[in-house]
């Protein structure tokens, strides 16, 4: 889903379904992951946010990979499409969060960001693994499987979605 797919607003950001590309409104929601209104099919839920609303978008029942970046960044602009891609195939068991870290330099000190694009899971509220630098698709599809079984392992020992 590029940004063109998906326009942040207020209310939440809009996502066309990958199945039948009717726009639903995905609201930030620490219960659940996103459904289409219309086919039921798991959507991707890729959201950007800003230092106001941060904590709703990362209070999560699935992990959360958060990608810190900034639009000057070169290597921030290699690794986009790939957490994006990332983001796609694991609808249901992931949810991505772009952070500029421009406009929100508390949350990166918070976070200790001193180099990006810096990729942070987060599971339960709490930091879970990160890795520094642009990487290829194969690392990173092999540093966050570890934390997608464990968001499968709790769908499955019935955790609502």
């Amino acid at each position: 889903m590029a940004y063109a797919d998906a326009a942040m607003t207020d209310a939440g950001t809009i996502v066309a379904c990958p199945n039948c590309g009717t726009k639903n409104r995905v609201r930030p929601t620490p219960t659940g992951v996103p459904r289409c209104s219309v086919c039921q099919t798991l959507l991707p839920w890729i959201v950007e946010a800003g230092p106001q609303t941060f904590e709703r978008e990362i209070a999560s029942s699935v992990p959360v990979l958060v990608d810190f970046w900034a639009p000057w960044c070169g290597p921030c602009r290699m690794v986009s499409p790939l957490v994006e891609r990332l983001g796609r195939e694991n609808a249901g068991r992931l949810k991505v969060v772009k952070l500029n870290v421009d406009e929100a330099p508390a949350i990166s000190a918070r976070y200790g960001v001193q180099g990006i694009p810096l990729l942070v899971v987060v599971e339960d509220g709490a930091e879970a693994d990160r890795l520094v630098g642009a990487a290829p698709l194969p690392r990173l599809q092999a540093w966050l499987a570890p934390h997608l079984g464990a968001a499968a392992e709790h769908s499955a020992a019935g955790r609502p979605d």
